[in-house]
């Protein structure tokens, strides 16, 4: 690893190491989300637990990594990770509780997914990390856990990026399945996000099962 992108690395973790130090904590978790902008598709919350030595070279905030590394990211972190999880919140559910809180639920689900994990691994040693860092969220069920919310968490914590990058290669994932059975709208290319093509598409054939009601008003 040359020696500026370790530099860049160890500046991304200057939170996550100053809390164990400080604090003397033992196991930190990072979470982030993708999809809470989009017009249809799911929010997808992802908890990274990583090492505390953990230094995968190109890790950053997943908007700034093109969509191929963030494939081969994806299998390095979820391989290195102590423990991660993921929870996924259909359109439906966010047009009935409102992405803020939908976001919220996903949030709780991947903490819960990301403990059963470590249940199922007794030998680590570790039941639930002694706090979780989470971009922005506050007011969150985070299973009793501490928490600490740091704005643009993802561009400036590890634990954080490594979670962001799960989240969004997962919802991608999602999104190109949908794809296949709703080819027309092109959510292979835009993920569901509110593109000139996205738009246009949906005033050319309406709303598919996949849609967000409430965020699609404007357009139909």
């Amino acid at each position: 690893m040359k020696e500026k992108e370790l530099a860049r690395l160890k500046e991304l973790k200057r939170i996550e190491e100053e809390l164990y130090e400080e604090k003397k904590l033992v196991a930190i978790a990072g979470i982030d989300e993708a999809g809470r902008g989009p017009l249809a598709g799911p929010v997808v919350v992802a908890c990274a637990l990583m090492p505390r030595n953990s230094l995968i070279e190109g890790v950053n905030d997943s908007k700034k990594i093109s969509e191929n590394k963030r494939e081969k990211l994806y299998e390095l972190i979820t391989e290195e990770a102590i423990s991660y999880g993921v929870g996924i919140i259909g359109e439906k559910v966010i047009d009935e509780i409102n992405i803020l809180q939908a976001t919220k639920k996903g949030l709780t689900e991947a903490i819960k997914e990301m403990e059963e994990k470590l249940k199922e691994n007794p030998n680590l040693g570790i039941s639930k990390p002694d706090a979780i860092l989470v971009d922005a969220l506050t007011k969150i069920d985070t299973d009793g856990i501490p928490y600490k919310s740091i704005i643009h968490g993802d561009a400036i914590s590890y634990s954080i990026a490594c979670a962001s990058i799960i989240a969004k290669v997962t919802r991608d994932r999602i999104m190109r399945q949908w794809d296949e059975v709703y080819p027309q709208y092109g959510f292979a290319q835009h993920k569901g996000y509110g593109t000139a093509a996205h738009i246009k598409a949906i005033k050319e054939y309406g709303l598919c099962p996949l849609h967000r009601r409430s965020f699609t008003k404007n357009f139909v």
